[in-house]
């Protein structure tokens, strides 16, 4: 499969026909140190690392491939990464970290096979299911806390399309990649469904909540394109 490469920032179409030479940026995620002729490379190797992971955590072996020079150098430094499986544009599972807490390489692999075998919204993955299942791997820069007065005054900050968005309220935590503004591009709608996903109440607000935003690096298998 081909990837579909994008720094979150702008909505791009989810289906490119080709990788593009360079990908937009937004934010300071971590493999926006790569020149932009490196970058498509870098995406095309995160991809092969979830898929393989998930190959030989289903008992269908396949070597994983070998990051080598300045690529090498990002993947073993700490990050923290979101891994996304759809089936014909339906979600299949979605495990990361949001906090960079072991070598990049690893989470990917790690959150790969959690999202495959251990989404609890979802059956483990099946052997069957590999071939017609897409796979897309987000690195999250770092978080960055947000400042506000008010809800409307959160609101008003948020970016649509650009920020991802983590809440917390006591022991009530959740987050939204940015690919979640395709279908939630309102900010109030996407808070509300943040606050939900939390398990509060979607008009729930106190001035305890805690806002934090980040970016992330998108790369995405072209599904056919094989």
């Amino acid at each position: 499969m081909r990837t579909d490469t994008t720094v979150t920032g702008a909505r791009a179409a989810e289906r490119s026909a080709q990788v593009k030479g360079g990908a937009r940026r937004a934010g300071d995620t971590q493999q926006n140190a790569l020149p932009p002729w490196l970058l498509d490379d870098y995406g095309q190797l995160l991809l092969q690392i979830a898929r393989a992971a998930i190959s030989n955590a289903l008992r269908r072996p396949v070597a994983a491939p070998e990051p080598a020079g300045q690529a090498a150098q990002m993947l073993n430094a700490p990050g923290a990464s979101f891994v996304t499986l759809n089936q014909r544009e339906q979600l299949r599972g979605c495990i990361g970290s949001l906090q960079a807490h072991r070598p990049l390489i690893q989470d990917i692999r790690a959150n790969a096979v959690a999202a495959a075998l251990r989404d609890p919204r979802f059956a483990p993955l099946t052997l069957a299911e590999l071939n017609i299942t897409t796979v897309e791997v987000s690195v999250l820069s770092a978080m960055q806390p947000m400042p506000f007065a008010s809800e409307a005054d959160a609101l008003a900050q948020l970016r649509p399309g650009v920020d991802g968005v983590v809440f917390e309220f006591g022991r009530y935590r959740s987050t939204f990649l940015p690919q979640v503004w395709e279908q939630l591009p309102n900010a109030a709608e996407f808070m509300a469904h943040l606050k939900h996903k939390a398990g509060l109440a979607p008009d729930f607000w106190a001035p305890e909540v805690r806002l934090q935003r980040y970016t992330v690096s998108k790369f995405k298998e072209v599904e056919g394109a094989s």
